[in-house]
């Protein structure tokens, strides 16, 4: 396994990352515990030492599954969480309203004021069963909140010793720059996959669908660590989601634009070459 330093931080993780979204069940059709915590373990015994989450997967459950899944082996792994997308209170710009996994209405509310950053940063480690989290990282910008405010969070959750690096997740190049303005950041995480491949594009490109064109070139410039999210793709770049594959209630890619099945044939003929 090769393993890399996340910008100018000390973090070193592993080339290839778990992420943890799948594990918290929501928006994927549930989990299974036993098996995520299988999962996770085997990953770590190959060399895959670090594991992606975020307090909002499965409203906390990611982050609990992941903490008693590396218990015993918390010096082995580095744990990357995120905060920012709050499911109870009335503070923070709407997102979106949805169902948990027990099918509870809930309203996701972007929030990155500063006292709520560190509030969020508490539980999560709560959860995790840790005194300390590898990569801290803004999950969406807050319109409502300036991001100095966010990162002066950051910077005394780095100065407490809560978090040993912080970074941002699904920011433009310009969120991404006032952010590395207000205090260096180690990172960013986009999507991105060969068949989602927007921070490819120059900025000039225009904001593109997910507003990512000029990302990658950009944190290359700055000394910023890009980590993809969603690689393979969901799944599709797997090849084992064939055309009769049915997705349970709940399971956001029953109507992904990717997994409709024009363009999930297209995926397995080209995979099958």
């Amino acid at each position: 396994m090769e393993y890399r330093r996340l910008g100018g931080s000390d973090v070193e993780v592993s080339a290839i990352t778990l992420g943890a979204w799948a594990i918290g069940g929501w928006m994927w059709g549930g989990t299974d515990e036993a098996d995520a915590i299988a999962a996770i373990q085997k990953s770590i015994e190959l060399g895959v030492t670090t594991i992606d989450t975020a307090a909002i997967y499965g409203f906390g459950y990611s982050e609990e599954v992941v903490g008693k899944a590396v218990a015993a082996r918390r010096d082995k792994v580095q744990i990357l969480t995120k905060f920012g997308l709050r499911w109870e209170g009335d503070e923070g710009e709407f997102g979106w309203e949805t169902t948990d996994n027990e099918g509870k209405a809930r309203t996701i509310r972007f929030n990155s004021g500063k006292d709520s950053v560190i509030e969020e940063c508490e539980r999560s480690l709560k959860r995790l069963g840790t005194d300390h989290i590898d990569l801290y990282q803004c999950h969406r910008r807050d319109k409502s909140t300036p991001v100095a405010e966010t990162m002066a969070a950051m910077e005394q959750l780095l100065k407490d010793g809560k978090i040993l690096a912080a970074g941002v997740s699904n920011f433009s190049v310009e969120e991404i720059a006032a952010a590395n303005k207000a205090m260096p950041i180690a990172s960013d995480q986009p999507p991105f996959s060969m068949v989602e491949r927007e921070i490819e594009l120059a900025p000039s490109a225009g904001p593109g669908p997910t507003g990512q064109a000029g990302v990658l070139q950009y944190c290359m410039d700055n000394n910023i660590a890009v980590i993809a999210y969603s690689p393979l793709q969901r799944g599709l770049l797997t090849g084992k989601v064939a055309m009769d594959r049915k997705f349970p209630a709940g399971d956001h890619r029953a109507n992904n634009s990717y997994f409709k099945p024009a363009n999930r044939k297209k995926v397995l003929d080209f995979l099958e070459k």
